[in-house]
């Protein structure tokens, strides 16, 4: 599986609504699992972001497919960053 480094910024229409959200995350992570992959982490941040989730999904194609499905609801905005773990990291810059 790889990692994913979901930023999250609420719409209009998201804080609007912003006590509905515990339920949308609910669907959100059903969402991805059923698209085979699955959420790490979640947080709600202060800062430039309003949450950043930790994912894993099965390849880039799900990946962008789940970002996606989120924006088309409205609620929330997204950039998805690919996340390499340390020994992958130790491994690229060993071949430099």
């Amino acid at each position: 599986m790889t990692t994913y480094v979901l930023l999250l910024n609420w719409t209009e229409l998201g804080i609007r609504n912003v006590r509905e959200s515990p339920k949308r995350l609910d669907a959100a992570r059903r969402q991805l699992e059923e698209m085979g992959g699955s959420f790490k982490d979640f947080y709600l941040t202060m800062g430039e972001h309003d949450m950043v989730a930790i994912c894993e999904a099965p390849d880039d194609a799900v990946a962008a497919r789940f970002a996606i499905t989120l924006g088309m609801s409205g609620n929330v905005r997204t950039r998805t960053l690919k996340a390499f773990p340390e020994a992958a990291y130790r491994e690229l810059i060993g071949t430099l």
